[in-house]
């Protein structure tokens, strides 16, 4: 295949960067900064400097894990919230989707993946202990698994459910199974998902 020869090596450096970008190929990737281009200066500097204060700034929430301006997001800082019940998902997209059926009012707990040995990715790099500790802490009385229905999603469940069995007191659930085998929650629209929530069921372990 031939390599597109590119007016300016700065243009050609900048096209580079943007392919880096999930699901950004090359053609797109010039389209975009083609696009900037175009903008006024002030416009683009702007854009670049949103981007880099976003990357500087933006914090993890020490609780839950979410992504937040302040050491605390505002989900766990709402007094709102129902702090007994931890909503466990795997990424920040599921927070948002989860977020936006408006049926749960607990709070959460973002795992940073899913256990995955094909990935190299083990219940050590996920944020498994710090959900024990909050539970270990007293005051919560259900924890749900909302994770995709994979293979690495109910592998990650079973290891949660074998953590948390000492806490006979806590009720262990998972969502039901509006969400189709395989699907992952934040592609899963939010009638089912809200549903899947409204209707979660004791986890078995099995």
């Amino acid at each position: 295949m031939i390599q597109q020869q590119y007016p300016s090596q700065l243009l050609e450096q900048a096209v580079q960067e943007f392919a880096k970008l999930p699901g950004i190929g090359r053609k797109t990737a010039l389209r975009l900064v083609l696009h900037l281009l175009r903008q006024d200066t002030d416009e683009v500097v702007r854009f670049a400097d949103t981007v880099a204060k976003m990357r500087r700034e933006v914090k993890r929430c020490r609780v839950c894990h979410n992504i937040s301006d302040s050491y605390t997001c505002p989900i766990c800082s709402d007094p709102r919230r129902d702090a007994s019940t931890i909503c466990v998902v795997e990424n920040i997209q599921d927070v948002m989707a989860v977020e936006n059926t408006q049926q749960f009012t607990g709070l959460y707990h973002v795992l940073g993946g899913v256990i995955s040995p094909m990935d190299g990715i083990g219940p050590a790099d996920l944020e498994i202990d710090s959900l024990v500790e909050r539970v270990k802490a007293g005051g919560v009385k259900e924890v749900i698994l909302a994770l995709g229905s994979t293979m690495e999603g109910d592998t990650t469940g079973f290891y949660i459910f074998r953590r948390l069995a000492p806490f006979t007191d806590v009720k262990l659930s998972i969502i039901a199974r509006g969400i189709s085998v395989g699907d992952e929650l934040e592609y899963t629209d939010e009638v089912t998902l809200g549903r899947s929530i409204l209707n979660r069921t004791e986890f078995k372990g099995s």
